[in-house]
């Protein structure tokens, strides 16, 4: 690094603020009391999380026939809401962990934030595997763990895998997001001249000090969290993947299921941290912290990865062709021109043509439309989850079970409820902790690194 000359670099900040300038404007949202919009905005998600509430209520008593799954979809809105949120917590990790490795500086601004997402979309994804087991108070089975009576789990099957998996990935998260705060904590202990909130940030803070011993023993961990987590962000969605690649239904059983539900996982949620990160950079004034420039890099992310996406929809009809197996190829012309034509080309209009707009840069940087192409890439790839899930199942080899699925009202509401979960946790987020990383911000501002001159 000696012949580096940082006064070179382009500040991932715009303008020149000085330090206390930044601290003062991240801990602006936890000094200062909510105003009214912040309060209407949590009765709308609290709202849609009650109606979430009533609806798992609903279920609760009187039993998933509440729900539009029937024989032979026995998999409906659980499963496909489980995989879309999944999906939407994998863009923090990467955003922290793979970027981090390749020291890309424009992630320092949102890291936080989307570390945060990751935590609030799995614990929301949690809920579905539990709630569609028919008895939640069992789940305990699903834990490995000695018994005099020698009930073992399945461990061949791939939803146990899930249980692993995700609960790898949320406890990594956790403990990755935390490490990061710490430094973060001791700012706003040092800070506070509220005597329980000093009780509290030092609590959390375990005694940092800003010393540079500190600052060593902090960055060796970041880096070996970063090196855990960075194979989890691969693994959760390949396993997830093999909930349907491992069984011998037509559409399924495809080995192009793991790198491609990776893909999707990345691409959703970018758009749903590029989407959130959009509202919060003009409520908080975190403009020059969050560039238009971080948001254009993060766009051509989910052009790559929507590119990705798109040319797995093609392969999977080129192979379905190739293969010569006439269940293979009655299952991808029905995906597109059966009963669920309309869902089928709702899924390809969002996930393939819209994101091409982000090829010209006058749409990767106007913020209005990057807005929307985000929403509909999300909308985009939930349809995805429900053609995989439901047509492959609604057309199994016996033509006398085929039935058509249609949601009710109740899962409606318990979908509604996890987006009104996931929007009220973020809420909350923004008012208890700093959304945007102190430390790693004030390490990227121009003049904040040594400069050497010209040597």
């Amino acid at each position: 690094m000696s012949g580096l000359d940082y006064t070179q670099e382009i500040s991932v900040v715009e303008g020149q603020p000085s330090l206390r300038e930044i601290e003062d404007l991240i801990s602006k949202p936890l000094d200062s009391k909510p105003d009214k919009k912040y309060y209407i905005a949590l009765a709308i998600t609290m709202t849609m999380l009650g109606i979430g509430v009533i609806a798992l209520g609903l279920s609760f008593y009187y039993g998933t026939g509440l729900w539009g799954n029937n024989n032979p979809v026995g998999w409906g809105f659980p499963i496909v809401n489980f995989v879309f949120w999944v999906g939407i917590g994998h863009a923090g990790t990467l955003i922290s962990a793979i970027l981090f490795l390749f020291r890309q500086k424009w992630r320092n601004g949102i890291a936080r934030f989307a570390e945060g997402m990751t935590i609030f979309a799995v614990m929301t994804a949690g809920i579905f595997p539990l709630i569609h087991v028919g008895r939640p108070w069992l789940a305990g089975y699903l834990i490995p763990y000695p018994n005099q009576h020698s009930l073992w789990v399945n461990f061949t099957s791939p939803l146990l895998w899930d249980v692993f998996a995700v609960s790898t990935y949320l406890t990594v998260s956790f403990i990755f997001w935390y490490v990061g705060l710490i430094p973060d904590f001791a700012t706003l202990r040092d800070r506070t001249t509220n005597k329980l909130k000093k009780i509290i940030y030092s609590t959390f803070s375990l005694g940092w000090r800003h010393s540079n011993r500190h600052w060593q023993h902090y960055e060796m961990v970041y880096l070996i969290l970063a090196g855990f987590a960075t194979p989890l962000v691969l693994s959760v969605h390949t396993i997830v993947s093999f909930d349907f690649a491992v069984s011998i239904l037509p559409g399924w059983h495809t080995t192009i299921f793991p790198p491609y539900f990776v893909a999707g996982a990345v691409f959703s949620g970018f758009a749903m941290v590029q989407n959130v990160l959009i509202f919060i950079r003009k409520i908080f004034n975190y403009e020059h912290i969050i560039t238009v420039d971080t948001l254009e890099k993060m766009n051509k992310i989910i052009l790559l990865t929507g590119s990705m996406v798109g040319y797995a929809y093609a392969m999977e009809f080129f192979i379905a062709w190739y293969s010569g197996v006439q269940p293979e190829q009655f299952t991808f012309i029905n995906r597109a021109f059966g009963p669920y034509t309309w869902a089928y080309w709702i899924m390809v209009s969002c996930n393939v043509i819209f994101p091409q707009l982000f090829w010209f840069k006058k749409i990767r940087t106007t913020i209005p439309v990057m807005f929307v192409i985000g929403v509909l890439v999300n909308v985009g790839m939930w349809f995805e989850r429900f053609v995989i899930t439901v047509t492959s199942l609604s057309r199994d080899y016996l033509p006398s079970s085929w039935a058509y699925y249609a949601p009710t009202l109740t899962d409606a509401g318990i979908l509604i409820g996890s987006f009104g979960l996931f929007f009220t946790l973020l809420l909350l987020f923004t008012k208890t902790l700093p959304v945007v990383s102190i430390a790693e911000v004030k390490a990227v501002v121009k003049g904040s690194q040594p400069s050497h001159g010209d040597h």
